[in-house]
């Protein structure tokens, strides 16, 4: 029974979004709202000496400001990490604000304050003086390598084979160092909370992906219940992992509101914001590549480094999907992390994997063209049938397909193989492809619907929606299993009062979320069932809940629909207004004897000036493997947007720090580069269907960070192309190609 899944769906949230009708975390109202204003400290490292707040308070509309000196204790927090198993961490030692006199990085925040308005608040955050002790601060990822070290957790990074004499062996070698600079997430809509505290009861407005971690961090911190905190987060102008983990201001905004007894809202700065909510890491990969004339890999050691903070390690796993790409008998993916004077990175858009594959696909199209060997035949030789890693076979693969369809779509029998052979008119002309990779992950999750006899249901979970359409997606596949048209059903989320849920993170809601929706009308359905066949004359007496479905507001057989009653008389029947059903759903045992994995191809065309050194992505190509695909015109835009991050990734974004002071220097939009509609041309998405029943009940795939893996390294390849200039540090800026 397909009516619905599969089809081109507009936004359910469309029309609330467009006319302001949707509230975003700063949006929305409550009586006797106080503001606050974060102070931001001036060195990287050392101790604060002395506060002087005194011409802030006296200050017209103050009525606090909070420091060290006087701001309550928090108590010791829960861990609320939520990443893939093998990035989990056993203790958070995040960063609170205000709770030493320590300085760890610069631009940290060390006072609020708190007024009648938002100017006042923010005019006597520039009265407040502030006298340290400096130390010593390293800033630069790039000479704190020597210091670096394995992280504490994280999935085993023990050899395949013997890949140094693999290496040593091989006939041809490549052999390359790749730098990517820190990025930052940079969301449309800026971190904010309210807090309002009724009693011991808190109610947060936040922004954040997950609602049930920032419960736990408030819970845990002020030493109340869980019970007694609620999160509410219906609407997030964007995140891509700057919202994963519970940050400081949260906590902070409930200290302040606690502290002067009114409700207080805190909305970042652009400023704030690069210190306050992590970032890609800097980092440094070595990779050598070993292969016989054939094209047939030998060995491949792929050698990491990136920065984590002073006081917590974090790791994004950047060799990790290198492990399984590719068919080779010897290989070496050792990640180490470095300590730095900066805040602590976190996820991003595609974490560990797009820069990862950064370097090994620049790497691959490098050992290209020491083999004289087209780029695409290349990865064919060396496609992996089963995962190179665990030897298990994969729940479906169509990589293969992927590669075909997008070589043909972009026409790439026609590439002349010479760098800076192909022009259109004075510009050179490059085409690079690459390869992308990502789990096909799956969380616990809970939804619960109500169904109506007036057929209508209210479906609802505690998950989030960042902006990829899980509102619409949700509401899909309800309406598709409990046989209802769209208008009919109302799904609610964000909101810790719903079921259970997981972050928006990983590519994993539709998996997760999406199950537990489909587990719910199917228990709906079943519950219908045996309220039918309590009248002996029903029709349907000896089927199974499997045998049937609902639609148009009967509960047929599928075999025969011409066997049905009418769901509203069963209700009627049985004095039922409605039924309501919650359903968890958990990844199955099944899934352990698989790889899990979501598979793309990219092709791009670049144009660069030679006298300028300007780049521009004339034409891509992305064909993408994900299982089942839901909403076709959410999961295009999806790949789209993937793919302009590619565009700002390689050839634009950079967190520029001035290492002398520790600072960024460039924290806000107009000197963070990122790609406008002036930068972004023909991106064309094409997806490959896979009828995958393992991964989870509706058969579907992480799309969201998938889009944007490879899609530097192919812009990259590209640029070599046209220019005969490899360009191993992004972004690929004019200044590298003159």
């Amino acid at each position: 029974m397909t009516r619905i899944i599969g089809k081109e769906t507009s936004r359910v949230d469309g029309v609330a979004k467009v006319t302001g009708k949707a509230k975003y975390a700063a949006e929305f109202q409550v009586p006797d709202l106080a503001y606050g204003f974060i102070v931001l400290g001036t060195i990287a490292k050392g101790t604060i000496t002395a506060m002087d707040t005194r011409e802030a308070e006296a200050s017209p509309g103050v009525l606090r400001v909070l420091t060290h000196l006087n701001a309550p204790r928090l108590g010791p927090k829960q861990s609320t990490e939520e990443a893939p198993p093998t990035a989990r961490r056993e203790r958070d030692k995040s960063f609170r604000a205000l709770q030493s006199d320590q300085i760890f990085f610069n631009a940290q925040p060390v006072a609020l304050v708190v007024a009648e308005t938002y100017e006042q608040a923010r005019h006597a955050a520039r009265l407040v003086r502030v006298t340290y002790r400096e130390e010593p601060h390293h800033t630069d990822t790039e000479t704190a390598q020597g210091r670096a070290r394995p992280p504490s957790q994280g999935r085993p990074q023990t050899p395949r084979g013997d890949p140094d004499t693999a290496l040593r062996d091989a006939e041809v070698k490549v052999v390359a160092e790749y730098h990517i600079p820190i990025e930052h997430h940079n969301p449309m809509e800026p971190h904010a909370s309210i807090a309002v505290w009724q009693g011991d009861r808190l109610t947060v407005f936040d922004k954040t992906q997950t609602v049930f971690t920032v419960r736990t961090h408030l819970a845990s911190g002020f030493g109340i219940p869980e019970a007694n905190v609620s999160v509410v987060s219906p609407f997030v102008g964007g995140a891509f992992g700057s919202s994963l983990r519970p940050h400081y201001h949260p906590a902070l905004t409930a200290m302040a509101a606690r502290e002067i007894r009114r409700p207080v809202k805190v909305v970042l700065t652009r400023r704030q914001m690069y210190t306050a909510h992590g970032y890609r890491p800097h980092t440094v990969q070595r990779i050598a590549l070993g292969a016989d004339r054939a094209g047939r890999l030998s060995a491949m050691i792929h050698e990491a480094v990136h920065n984590t903070s002073s006081f917590e390690e974090f790791s994004d796993d950047t060799t990790g999907f290198t492990r399984q790409v590719y068919a080779c008998p010897n290989l070496s993916a050792p990640l180490r992390v470095t300590q730095t004077d900066l805040p602590t990175p976190t996820w991003m858009r595609a974490p560990g994997a797009v820069s990862g594959m950064f370097a090994l696909e620049s790497a691959m199209d490098e050992l290209s063209y020491a083999l004289r060997m087209d780029p695409l035949a290349l990865r064919l030789a060396n496609y992996a049938e089963t995962d190179p890693e665990s030897g298990k076979p994969f729940s479906s693969k169509a990589l293969r397909e992927c590669y075909r369809l997008g070589a043909e779509k972009f026409g790439w029998k026609d590439r002349n193989p010479e760098p800076r052979s192909m022009r259109d008119g004075r510009l050179l002309v490059g085409w690079g492809m690459a390869t992308g990779v990502w789990g096909a992950m799956q969380m616990p999750a809970t939804a619960r619907i109500t169904f109506r006899a007036d057929g209508t249901a209210h479906v609802a979970s505690g998950t989030s929606d960042i902006g990829p359409g899980t509102y619409t997606v949700m509401t899909m596949i309800a309406a598709e299993y409990l046989g209802l048209n769209l208008e009919q059903v109302e799904f609610e989320l964000g909101d810790t009062r719903f079921p259970q849920a997981p972050s928006q993170g990983g590519s994993w809601t539709t998996s997760s979320v999406g199950s537990a929706v489909y587990g719910a009308a199917l228990a709906v359905t079943g519950r219908l069932l045996a309220l039918a066949n309590r009248d002996t004359s029903s029709p349907l007496r000896g089927a199974a809940a499997a045998d049937v479905e609902m639609l148009e507001g009967r509960l047929r057989l599928k075999a025969d629909p011409s066997r049905s009653v009418s769901i509203a008389e069963v209700m009627r029947r049985n004095d039922l207004a409605e039924i309501t059903e919650t359903y968890e759903s958990k990844p199955s045992p099944e899934r352990d004897k698989y790889a899990l994995l979501a598979h793309g191809a990219q092709f791009v065309e670049v144009k660069v000036d030679p006298d300028l050194g300007t780049v521009r992505v004339t034409r891509a190509i992305e064909v993408t493997a994900c299982g089942k695909i839901i909403n076709p015109k959410a999961s295009h835009s999806q790949e789209i947007g993937g793919v302009v991050w590619g565009i700002g990734m390689a050839l634009q974004e950079a967190t520029e720090i001035d290492h002398r002071y520790g600072r960024i220097m460039n924290p806000n939009l107009q000197h963070y580069h990122v790609p406008v509609n002036a930068d972004v041309h023909m991106i064309e998405t094409l997806f490959v269907e896979e009828d995958d029943t393992i991964v989870n009940p509706l058969g579907v795939k992480g799309m969201g960070e998938l889009g944007m893996v490879g899609i530097p390294a192919a812009i990259a390849n590209a640029v070599f192309h046209a220019t005969g200039k490899r360009i191993r540090e992004l972004p690929i800026t004019p200044d590298k190609l003159l």
